[in-house]
């Protein structure tokens, strides 16, 4: 049977695509090139689905949420509110998965930012 190897692309709709881009450019340090090509490093991805009533993704509008792995979850929020994005307060911690912490894209998109542990 054949498999898929990896995650391909992440596509989202925006009102001004060109400051978007430049927003998870300048913000999250998403080294793209003019295609929208991104290597990213190795690690584990997680596809998972969540109930249709969820509130995780924020609102219900949204119906996928992205999720970046980042080195360190505190310095990235850190940066994140120096550049006046919108944070959450609240972080989370699980045993044997990492930190998560949350930021909403200037489009109303919530991230999900995951320090793993």
């Amino acid at each position: 049977m054949e498999r898929v190897l990896g995650l391909g692309g992440h596509f989202l709709r925006a009102t001004d695509p060109a400051a978007l881009t430049a927003w998870y450019r300048d913000s999250l340090g998403l080294d793209i090139d003019e295609h929208g090509q991104w290597q990213q490093e190795a690690g584990p991805t997680v596809f998972a689905a969540f109930e249709a009533e969820t509130d995780y993704f924020g609102s219900r509008e949204q119906q996928v949420m992205l999720n970046f792995r980042v080195r360190d979850l505190d310095a990235m929020l850190r940066q994140l509110r120096e550049k006046g994005a919108a944070v959450d307060a609240e972080t989370q911690e699980m045993d044997g998965i990492g930190k998560f912490g949350w930021v909403t894209d200037p489009e109303g998109n919530r991230i999900e930012l995951w320090e793993v542990g």
